[in-house]
């Protein structure tokens, strides 16, 4: 039954309860079925009332804002560098990876570029706590870089969508890691990376909606916050890890 009911429902003893059930129609019940409870827009009689969602969600974005106020999303202007980050840090926590992330920087001597990862042997990466997968695709990304296959100066002109699909021709990187790239790399400002598990939780926590959340309610997220995406992205990940997130 918990799907089905609103707000006010639930304030209702449980006997008022009860009859109150009875009384929904089959199709009513349908409709609060089917939108789920996240979806507060619709009547009373069909199984929800209150509060819209354009008017209670567009006020919570400035106060979060305010109350994560310290740090900025940067780059560091070094495409290789950033995808080679973007790879260690896939599928594991933060923590894990910037553990790995150290070890692999040691093992490069600091010099992240596509000559040093190539002249490593498998086995010296893989000491650095890297599956053989990863170190299959940071070769891999290194030689693209190396023979000049991959253009950053082509990548730059793009639009979001052409450059995602540009990115994830390079086995390794999904659509996850484009967007992760283009966001600490290219700084661009529209990103909404549905896909990254911080993100929803954080978007759960302070919207106070289920995990994960509903495309409904992702879909109304995004409408309300197209053009700034990626500041939303940021945000929703400082309010859950003060540490800055880069890649």
């Amino acid at each position: 039954m918990g799907r089905l009911l609103d707000i006010g429902y639930f304030k209702k003893v449980i006997k008022e309860r009860a009859k109150y059930a009875k009384e929904r129609t089959v199709i009513n019940k349908m409709y609060a079925w089917n939108l789920d409870k996240e979806y507060y827009d619709g009547k009373r009689i069909n199984g929800y009332g209150g509060f819209k969602y354009d008017g209670r969600w567009r006020a919570l974005f400035p106060k979060i804002i305010k109350k994560y106020n310290k740090g900025f999303l940067t780059t560091k202007n070094k495409p290789f560098f950033s995808l080679c980050r973007t790879i260690v840090g896939q599928q594991i926590s933060t923590k894990a990876a910037d553990s790995i992330w150290l070890k692999f920087e040691a093992k490069c001597k600091k010099k992240i570029n596509p000559k040093t990862v190539l002249k490593l042997s498998t086995r010296t990466l893989k000491s650095a706590g890297l599956s053989r997968q990863k170190v299959s695709y940071l070769k891999n990304i290194a030689k693209n870089f190396n023979n000049k296959s991959f253009d950053i100066k082509k990548l730059k002109k793009m639009n979001d969508n052409d450059a995602i699909n540009y990115i994830t021709r390079l086995k390794g990187l999904g659509v996850w890691s484009a967007q992760m790239f283009l966001m600490f790399n290219l700084n661009r400002s529209d990103m909404y990376p549905t896909g990254d598990i911080g993100f929803l939780r954080a978007l759960s926590l302070n919207y106070k909606t289920s995990y994960p959340p509903s495309k409904r309610f992702l879909d109304k997220i995004s409408n309300l916050h197209l053009g700034y995406r990626t500041v939303l992205t940021w945000y929703m990940w400082r309010s859950i890890d003060p540490t800055d997130v880069e890649y």
